[in-house]
């Protein structure tokens, strides 16, 4: 997964057709657990995730409403459209992704 920056946000989110951000941080433990997760699904369905450290993008996070961690945001063609909080399993996170993806 790709650790972006509050500069490279623009390119690497809003400049594309469908990503999934993943706003988290490295103290985080729920973030941590999920991680190996959004690698399974990114190599079983090929969608693409982007990491914003909200202690280093606390501005990103603020103008998206990120209220804790972690959080994730599907965003098509620079709108958000999609946020999910917490922890969640990877079936519900499959399902969550590709019933955006889909449509």
């Amino acid at each position: 997964m790709k650790l972006i920056t509050e500069e490279g946000f623009a390119t690497d989110v809003l400049s594309r057709d469908f990503v999934v951000v993943d706003f988290s941080a490295d103290w985080c433990g729920p973030c941590r657990m999920i991680a190996p997760i959004l690698e399974e699904i990114h190599n079983e369905i090929g969608v693409d995730f982007v990491q914003v450290n909200i202690d280093n993008c606390g501005n990103i996070a603020s103008e998206y409403g990120v209220m804790s961690i972690p959080t994730l945001a599907i965003f098509k063609k620079g709108e958000k459209v999609s946020v999910t909080a917490g922890a969640a399993s990877k079936a519900r996170l499959m399902d969550w992704i590709k019933s955006h993806r889909d449509c």
